[in-house]
């Protein structure tokens, strides 16, 4: 499952185990098979720590996906220039690494206030009062630049390192380097909020990676995932189960087509998902204070079903999945959750109120069990906002500089990295990319992002392209 394709190893490697695969097959082994790829499967994982570049800070990555972009400079990067030139005409210096201003836009200052918080005195608005409570253990990244102002495109890149599609997601190629720690469980968990963002379900798909690796996902509201529940008796389901091989071994025995491999792969996975994944689905078990400390009992469904998501985050990770996204629900269905032209006010402030406390409280529950230490939590969405406007309550698309933050996985807690200018136009310091985070977020786990590569239309391929260095300055 862990390749290291350097100098062509891996094109010899996978040659080797097409050959060994269509020789089993070929040999009217049948159920033997099965046996065969479950037990290589199970030894993968067993031995996916001897298998790492070097001893990772982190065994699990929880992604918290901010979609359609929270405002940098109405969250935590402000900007006393902006409050200063509020409401006058943003003419902006000719800089190649600004989004241009179009004409008829003024300066928009933030309608919230700013405060410093923690020994570290780093600076959150009233917009996150919660989240605010530990940002001792938040390394805010306020110099991140994309590549194109497109909701699309930008969440693509975010989730793929390609703004284009048609790439494995981050969390794919984490399930397939590392496998996951608990063979009932997949290595890549969707939280989903009833919501798909720009770029559809590419952004959590394997592509041309195998067909295991793309996200299992779970609804918040209804039944978690679709037909986990088995119908019939358990005889029944397992003569069902038997009969699927065969056509399917019968099939792979004239295809050399890998979906054909990853289909009854998926079908040993969720027979095994079947008990566990109902179990930490319900978090009826987790205690009262737990669950209002998430924010479960909140009567709000929007806010219910995030604070729901959260809380099964953390289970998850317990249980051993290698990586987990939450998404946001999108409360006005026009737009992205945080894409805010318009309202920016009402609706900022409406998805903080759904996503501030669950998130906080992912955290400091994380902190309490000793799971933070090796569990990196990442909190972005695919832009910023304009810090001007042509009207006055809310704020266009903006990819020359914006903010995320990183916490836990031995990333430096209490600190700010990277700088924006006095208006909040572009990153000046530091710039980083997505494919700067992602090979952060893999070198945490201990892989090294230029060495995880999977053979595809001629060449080794990887989810940092030829680009992506690791930011040693945010670890600890």
């Amino acid at each position: 499952m862990f390749h290291d394709c350097s100098s062509g190893a891996c094109a010899k490697e996978q040659l080797r185990s097409h050959s060994r695969r269509r020789f089993i097959l070929q040999s009217g082994l049948g159920l033997g098979w099965l046996a065969f790829n479950h037990l290589s499967q199970t030894a993968t994982v067993a031995s996916a720590a001897s298998s790492l570049h070097f001893a990772p800070r982190a065994k699990h990555v929880i992604f918290l996906f901010m979609d359609g972009g929270v405002s940098h400079v109405d969250s935590f990067d402000p900007k006393v220039e902006l409050d200063k030139r509020h409401g006058q005409p943003a003419k902006w210096r000719s800089d190649a690494k600004s989004q241009a201003v179009s004409g008829n836009r003024k300066w928009l200052k933030s309608p919230w206030a700013f405060k410093q918080y923690g020994e570290s005195g780093l600076w959150v608005s009233d917009l996150f009062p919660k989240i605010a409570e530990h940002m001792d253990d938040l390394c805010v990244i306020r110099s991140m630049v994309g590549e194109t102002p497109l909701h699309g495109a930008q969440s693509l890149l975010l989730h793929t390192g390609r703004s284009i599609g048609a790439a494995p997601s981050i969390g794919s190629w984490i399930s397939y380097g590392l496998g996951t720690e608990n063979e009932q469980l997949p290595g890549y968990v969707l939280l989903n909020n009833d919501w798909i963002p720009n770029g559809g379900f590419q952004n959590f798909a394997s592509s041309y990676l195998p067909a295991t690796h793309q996200a299992t996902m779970v609804r918040a509201k209804g039944t978690p995932v679709d037909n986990i529940v088995p119908s019939d008796p358990a005889d029944v389901q397992r003569a069902k189960l038997e009969f699927l091989k065969s056509q399917d071994q019968s099939l792979a025995k004239s295809t050399d087509d890998p979906a054909i491999e990853a289909a009854i792969q998926n079908y040993e996975t969720a027979a095994r998902m079947q008990t566990l994944v109902p179990e930490l689905c319900d978090v009826a078990s987790e205690s009262k204070s737990i669950q209002s400390l998430y924010g479960v009992d909140r009567s709000n469904n929007f806010e219910h079903f995030y604070s729901l998501q959260c809380l099964r985050a953390r289970r998850l990770v317990e249980s051993g999945v290698r990586f987990v996204e939450v998404t946001c629900p999108n409360t006005h269905a026009n737009n992205s959750p945080w894409d805010q032209h318009g309202d920016l006010k009402k609706r900022h402030a409406e998805n903080a109120r759904i996503t501030d406390q669950p998130v906080a409280a992912l955290i400091a529950d994380l902190k309490s069990r000793g799971m933070l230490d090796e569990t990196l939590v990442v909190w972005a969405g695919e832009m910023g906002r304009t810090p001007h406007s042509a009207g006055d309550d809310g704020r266009d698309h903006h990819v020359s500089g914006y903010t995320i933050w990183m916490a836990g996985g031995g990333i430096r807690g209490g600190m700010t990295f990277g700088a924006t200018d006095e208006m909040g136009m572009s990153a000046i310091e530091n710039p980083l990319d997505i494919h700067d985070v992602h090979a952060t977020i893999l070198h945490q786990l201990g892989v090294d992002h230029k060495r995880l590569t999977y053979r595809f239309g001629g060449r080794d391929v990887r989810l940092t392209d030829v680009k992506g260095r690791v930011v040693k300055e945010i670890l600890s």
